[in-house]
């Protein structure tokens, strides 16, 4: 996966790229395009600890991200997918629209189309109540058990809203 920005701007940090310098201001929005998986969007964001490429991370008003959890209900939040290991003190693009790929556990297994949410940053299979919202898996062949990702269709995903 090689997504290159298609906005007509200078200077802009590459997508895969990560940087102990906030090259952009947090939340900037560009669009990129990658021969396989097509054109997608991708927000600007501080990265935090533990985040590896693929990883589901939601963010808060300042743009700070957290590995997301919304398996379990909770406050609803905006959702992207780590596009490097964007970990504390750095900055990244994470994806927000797309075809997207994934991080998930290798014993989980989904149908295409099938909604999903996020444990500790990987994708799982979860309940109705707690299913993220624009997110829908889309290619089968990487949503079978032993592998360690998956495709996703996303478009600004979010958690679920808290039902408690």
């Amino acid at each position: 996966m090689t997504f290159r920005i298609t906005d007509t701007r200078i200077g802009v940090q590459p997508i895969a790229d990560i940087d102990t310098v906030k090259n952009h201001p947090l939340g900037t929005i560009v669009r990129a395009y990658d021969e396989t998986l097509g054109e997608g969007e991708f927000i600007y964001l501080k990265g935090v600890a533990n985040t590896a490429v693929g990883h589901i991370v939601n963010y808060d008003d300042a743009f700070q991200t957290a590995l997301d959890t919304s398996a379990v209900a909770g406050p609803s939040r905006p959702l992207a997918v780590a596009m490097a290991a964007c970990v504390a003190d750095r900055y990244g693009w994470y994806q927000i629209s797309g075809l997207a790929v994934a991080k998930k556990d290798a014993a989980v297994s989904f149908a295409d189309g099938a909604g999903l949410g996020a444990g500790a940053g990987l994708a799982v299979a979860v309940a109705t109540g707690t299913v993220i919202q624009g997110a829908v898996v889309r290619t089968v062949a990487s949503a079978k058990s032993g592998v360690t990702t998956v495709a996703i269709a996303i478009n600004r995903p979010h958690d679920p809203s808290d039902v408690s």
